[in-house]
């Protein structure tokens, strides 16, 4: 309560003070264009004293404009409205007079006229500047949408639902140990305060508020990307999403989550593979996601941005929120100065040499405001209305995070501003359901994390495609050339600007078909060749390449491959001949035991049934190529442009967390764990149908799988039985 004191107290004074500066600068510019209008003695001042001037006498109008104006106004309450409308110009002109006279040494002069004229074009700026900075203050803002939700409900007059609703708020990228790092910082306090944690700076005798929120991680697939796990939890399928994206050899195209197109048939085949329109079906909301989730309310969904006309709906959140003047100045204000923060911050960066360092010029730091101001603020002021309107669920994306970690890494200090400001939302967002007609109960959630670590190509000055055309005998390019980031705010900027097509898209083709395709997701490669129409077997690409997954395998900054044998099945294979058959009924491999492991071991007890689960996809590459891992330090080596990476297996990418109300049962049972974003569906779902105060037994959604959900993933026995009640 107290910090929240001393930041209204900052606000206000930060307000007096831009105020003042306008203010001054109103009033040099009126001195130079009217004539009868001086701010200096018969003799000339300098500069700096013309200045001082105009600062004292701004100051002194605008102190006895808050100070006499309303005491004014009190008494000529009885004044008839047209002759007070009149007596406006008077007075303001009196009191400038009356401020000019209060500077010293007599340099401030004008005639009555001009004193009215300057008075009046003073207020209006001050005015217009006390307007537009108070439009960024969170309480301000929170009271003007109370009043124009009260006003629509008493337009529709419509009773309260009495049942609660459920918000799902998806902090794209920050991984389970950010999120706590950041709360233990106090970067955080409402989530602190949800955990029941005191927030940091507190008197030791100040007691920490009960929690209201369970914190778990939960594991990824080996896809740790928002495509593959935010189309499982809305959708409840991810099956045949091997990366962010991968080549198709049955129909010749580069399938990218990002993109529209390719977003709009992910939906469908899961959706074709569930029988189930998604978790948001029934009066759901989806806001600023790659999938709709079955809702009737969509908004700056990706899957809908390829719907052209004056019906696209993935465009309609931004003209609902720039419809309103007040919404523009804010996020106008903010946009300008994210963008004057990410150049100087990426300045900084260059001149005390950081390492590891990404490119962040061009376009980027418009980029960056695009995902960190405009995306937040048009997703936040969506699920705010949908609040207030009360609707049944809402799921939103916010990817302000994932964006700056991607270029400045998942633990700096351009992230850390992002995750405070992310707090902020979410308390805005938590004091709005406090007077929404319906009570709500919000859960936040990550699709993914994310692991930090320089680039593949700085480190060795090569990309992973250089690496494999000198392992197929090509001829490699003298300079390596830079992959494209897929961070998600980049395809929403071009859909928002109507060019719903990743940059570079066409580029993964190869000029000659017998050429390999390589393709990028964070940390993870994938390798095609496709004049082959089936998937390569090792034999064969042995038989072609027969350098080739050496070359790879004993790379130092490749982790492990994994590829299918006529012979034995699928094989991870390692540095030094190290191979592991997943499949061999004689030597089955045992995640308990690291020897049986082999080049899997530093990734984790999951990855056996993570890799597994992969080779069992239709599309999965003929290479799938897992970059290096240090398991001390947490870090990976990302196949595209950015220090902090996801996509792959290793580290914090693959450990996001969910944060729910104590009032919703248990995702998983004492023990258990929640493994894959399938079973996130389940939990969801069950959370969703859930009434207050009764929770159904976990033990008690034991169910049999459907026969064509292929080989099954690595659940706990709870958590498997929880995801196979939803189908």
């Amino acid at each position: 309560m107290r910090d929240g004191r001393w930041r209204r107290l900052g606000r206000a004074v930060w307000r007096v003070i831009a105020v003042w500066g306008v203010s001054t600068l109103t009033m040099l510019a009126l001195a130079g264009i009217l004539p009868d209008f001086k701010l200096q003695s018969d003799d000339g001042d300098s500069a700096t004293r013309i200045a001082v001037t105009a600062a004292l006498g701004a100051g002194a109008f605008g102190l006895l404009s808050a100070l006499v104006w309303p005491l004014l106004v009190r008494a000529l309450l009885l004044v008839p409205a047209l002759v007070l409308g009149l007596l406006n110009f008077f007075l303001n002109g009196s009191l400038l007079l009356l401020a000019l006279r209060l500077i010293p040494d007599g340099r401030g002069d004008a005639n009555a006229e001009t004193a009215v004229v300057v008075a009046a074009v003073m207020s209006a700026v001050a005015s217009a500047t006390g307007g537009a900075l108070a439009v960024r203050d969170d309480d301000a803002y929170r009271r003007r949408l109370y009043r124009l939700a009260d006003r629509r409900r008493r337009r529709a007059g419509a009773p309260s639902p009495s049942t609660p609703g459920i918000l799902f708020l998806q902090l794209d990228g920050v991984g389970h140990d950010v999120l706590r790092d950041a709360v233990g910082k106090g970067l955080m306090p409402t989530v602190a305060r949800w955990l029941g944690e005191a927030a940091q700076g507190e008197g030791k005798e100040t007691p920490p508020p009960p929690p209201t929120h369970r914190l778990l991680p939960w594991r990824t697939d080996w896809s740790s990307q928002t495509g593959a796990s935010q189309l499982a939890i809305l959708h409840g399928s991810n099956f045949d999403v091997p990366a962010f994206r991968w080549y198709e050899k049955d129909s010749g195209e580069v399938m990218v989550s990002n993109r529209p197109a390719s977003a709009v048939e992910l939906q469908r085949r899961a959706v074709a593979r569930t029988g189930d329109p998604g978790l948001l079906a029934d009066g759901g909301a989806s806001r600023g996601n790659l999938f709709s989730g079955g809702a009737d309310q969509l908004a700056l969904v990706l899957s809908m941005a390829a719907r052209r006309g004056k019906e696209n709906r993935s465009r309609a959140g931004y003209f609902a929120y720039f419809s309103d003047p007040a919404n523009a100045v804010r996020t106008a204000l903010s946009f300008v100065a994210e963008v004057g923060r990410e150049i100087g911050e990426s300045t900084r960066a260059r001149l005390c040499r950081r390492r590891p360092r990404v490119s962040r010029g061009g376009l980027y730091p418009f980029i960056r405001a695009f995902a960190t101001v405009v995306e937040r603020d048009v997703v936040v002021a969506a699920v705010i209305g949908d609040m207030l309107a009360g609707r049944a669920a809402v799921y939103a994306d916010l990817v302000a995070y994932d964006e700056v970690a991607h270029h400045s890494g998942p633990t700096g200090g351009d992230a850390e501003k992002v995750l405070r400001r992310l707090d902020r939302s979410i308390a805005l967002i938590a004091q709005v359901a406090e007077h929404a007609p319906r009570p709500y109960r919000i859960v936040l959630l990550s699709d993914h994390g994310q692991s930090p670590g320089e680039t593949f190509r700085a480190r060795y000055g090569l990309t992973l495609a250089d690496l494999v055309r000198a392992g197929c005998g090509l001829p490699v390019p003298r300079r390596a050339r830079r992959t494209h980031s897929g961070a998600e705010a980049r395809s929403a900027v071009r859909a928002a600007l109507r060019r719903p097509v990743e940059e570079g898209a066409g580029e993964h083709h190869p000029r000659r078909v017998a050429e390999p395709i390589v393709l990028a997701s964070g940390n993870l490669g994938l390798v095609s060749f496709p004049d082959v129409p089936h998937r390569m077997t090792r034999e064969e690409i042995d038989r072609r390449h027969p350098a080739l997954l050496p070359t790879l395998a004993n790379h130092p900054g490749i982790g492990f491959l994994l590829v299918r044998s006529a012979e034995h099945g699928p094989l991870v294979l390692g540095a030094r001949g190290a191979e592991i058959r997943l499949d061999d009924p004689e030597n089955p491999v045992d995640p308990a035991d690291p020897e049986s492991l082999g080049p899997l071991a530093d990734f984790g007890p999951g990855a056996v049934d993570a890799v597994r689960r992969t080779d069992s996809f239709p599309h999965t590459a003929d290479i799938m190529v897992n970059s290096w891992y240090d398991p001390q330090d947490g870090e990976v080596l990302a196949f595209e442009e950015q220090i902090g990476s996801h996509g792959g297996l290793g580290g914090a990418q693959s450990r996001p967390f969910l944060l729910a109300p104590l009032a919703l049962s248990p995702a998983v049972e004492d023990g258990g764990e929640l493994v894959g974003a399938e079973a996130v569906h389940a939990v969801l779902r069950r959370w969703r149908d859930e009434e207050p105060g009764r929770h159904e037994p976990l033990s008690a959604l034991v169910n049999d799988r459907r026969p064509d959900d292929g080989p099954p993933t690595a659940f706990s026995a709870p958590d498997r039985a929880v995801q196979d009640k939803t189908h």
